[in-house]
């Protein structure tokens, strides 16, 4: 019911979303402004004052649970890449575009092989996404334990300290690499105007990986219209579900 309520408001929305730029009748592309979203953005930035004290205090304070009483199972999982492959790091650092193209240093478990990032020019014909993102399911740069930390998301755990720190917040659109923000067009950089998260509309879509990049933005958009308490929550249950059926990849 929560999907197909989404369904409905962004089919309501795609008048605004679109617009005739070739002036060929029936020749529609995306239009560079969403006038929906820029309003939403800017009550967010210069109003909604409850909301914005409100999701911070909830970042910091459910970050600090979150890191304190997991303390042990981040142990684990440490011990368990260093036991696995022992000549990488524990912890992964990358760079990621954030709110306005703020670039940040995002921290994950380590997945991927030490060189991940070299083998991805040999992978990307395998490409099973559209638009600048990379995804591929049996992608072999993952190791063992690294499959198993996907499935259940526990790889995002550092992220935790990337929203104590005011880089992420609990709830928003995920923060993309530099080199796909480059390859934006304006409809879809849109996406930055709120404080990127660790989880949103894409991510508590059983069907994610099926996705193409435009719904994935349409998504994004969508919450940034919509962003409240009441979505916040919805989404953070929602995403819990996920993680514990094991839906990551």
């Amino acid at each position: 019911m929560v999907a197909a309520h989404e369904e409905v408001l962004l089919e309501a929305s795609a008048p605004a979303a679109y617009t005739n730029t070739e002036g060929t009748a029936g020749h529609q592309a995306p239009a560079a402004i969403d006038s929906a979203t820029q309003a939403a953005a800017e009550r967010l930035r210069t109003g909604r004052l409850a909301y914005r004290f409100c999701k911070r205090a909830f970042d910091v304070i459910f970050s600090l649970i979150v890191l304190v009483g997991l303390c042990w199972l981040y142990a684990i999982v440490a011990v368990a890449i260093k036991l696995d492959d022992p000549r990488g790091p524990v912890v992964f650092k990358q760079v990621r575009v954030g709110k306005d193209g703020r670039e940040f240093q995002m921290y994950k478990f380590r997945s991927m092989v030490t060189d991940a990032e070299a083998h991805l020019a040999q992978l990307l014909e395998r490409n099973e996404k559209t638009g600048p993102v990379f995804k591929l399911h049996d992608d072999p740069r993952v190791t063992r334990v690294g499959r198993v930390i996907r499935k259940v998301s526990l790889d995002e755990l550092p992220q935790f300290v990337n929203v104590l720190k005011g880089d992420l917040s609990v709830v928003g659109p995920r923060p993309a690499l530099p080199r796909e923000v480059a390859a934006y067009d304006d409809h879809q950089r849109q996406r930055l105007l709120v404080k990127q998260g660790l989880t949103c509309y894409w991510q508590t879509r059983r069907d994610r990986d099926s996705i193409t990049f435009d719904r994935w933005i349409d998504l994004d958009l969508l919450y940034i219209r919509k962003c409240s308490a009441w979505t916040d929550l919805k989404l953070i249950f929602q995403t819990v579900g996920c993680v514990l059926t094991a839906q990551g990849h």
